[in-house]
């Protein structure tokens, strides 16, 4: 197994250290990033881990929301407290606190349901669009950048990322709209673990999301000064899909203002089906000489 995707599976591992008061405690460890500060996709994807791991196998995740509340530490490990809130008839509902040095880096609410019958539809994925395979690798792209965020973009990350219609890594091709697509999977296989895969797959909704707002205003990752976090994010999963095959990210942004930006997705199998939408506002700062309106 290649290391990127190594380092993922071991982030998702966490360890159990026993119940504390009314806690349930797991610890688990923070991945390596260029500027150090740890991917907000990483601690979605642990918390969820704990949380799933004091539920029935039977119960499935099907929601969760969650607000970032400190940039985390890729130094130190980072402790998880799971609070027990709610078991139902069919739903139970879990509170994971994220810490590192005593502090929450992160709070999630998620809640989990027994397999049920029920209404179905769903919206149509977006046709006409091009194959993953047609479309240029990050690496392909970020080919000859030397910059350590380069780098990790184009060989660390334990997911490929296919843009439509381009990345904006250096900068923003086409028209200025407020929405794009992506197509995402992992570099390799992953176990058959369901819940590993709808871990993995909260980890890698938090990878782009805001793009759709920096896209509308023609602002690329390398703008100078560009200040970005994540502030809140949820998540719904809708059906079970594999993280290791590929699925179109389509990203819209119906709103910025106040130095903030929402973000909406939707994230579909390769044969239409929807696997889970997700919603995340950002803080999005940029000097006035970095916009392209």
């Amino acid at each position: 197994m290649n290391e990127p995707l190594a380092n993922l599976l071991a982030a998702l591992d966490l360890t159990d250290t026993g119940a504390q008061t009314s806690e349930d405690i797991f610890t688990g460890p923070s991945q390596w990033m260029p500027l150090g500060r740890v991917f907000g996709g990483q601690v979605l994807a642990q918390s969820c881990v704990a949380a799933m791991r004091t539920v029935p196998d039977d119960r499935i995740v099907h929601s969760m929301h969650a607000y970032f509340l400190r940039p985390g530490d890729v130094t130190k490990p980072i402790t998880f407290g799971v609070d027990r809130i709610h078991d139902g008839r069919s739903f139970s509902t879990r509170r994971t606190q994220a810490y590192q040095n005593g502090l929450p880096i992160l709070s999630m609410i998620a809640s989990f349901q027994d397999v049920d019958e029920g209404l179905e539809h769903q919206v149509e994925m977006p046709a006409d669009l091009p194959d993953p395979e047609s479309l240029p690798s990050p690496l392909e792209t970020l080919e000859g950048v030397d910059h350590p965020v380069a780098r990790y973009w184009a060989t660390e990350r334990p997911f490929d990322m296919r843009h439509v219609p381009s990345p904006i890594f250096l900068r923003v091709d086409g028209e200025h709209v407020a929405h794009q697509a992506v197509w995402i999977k992992t570099i390799g296989e992953l176990p058959d673990d369901p819940n590993l895969h709808r871990a993995a797959l909260a980890y890698a909704s938090d990878y782009s999301i805001l793009e759709s707002i920096f896209r509308r205003h023609g602002i690329a990752w390398s703008t100078p000064d560009l200040k970005a976090a994540s502030l809140d994010h949820a998540m719904w999963w809708h059906r079970f899909g594999r993280v290791d095959e590929w699925m179109l990210y389509v990203q819209e942004s119906p709103s910025a203002t106040g130095g903030r930006g929402l973000a909406l997705g939707r994230i579909f199998d390769r044969s239409g089906r929807l696997l889970a939408s997700v919603a995340q506002e950002g803080m999005v700062r940029v000097p006035l000489g970095g916009r392209r309106e």
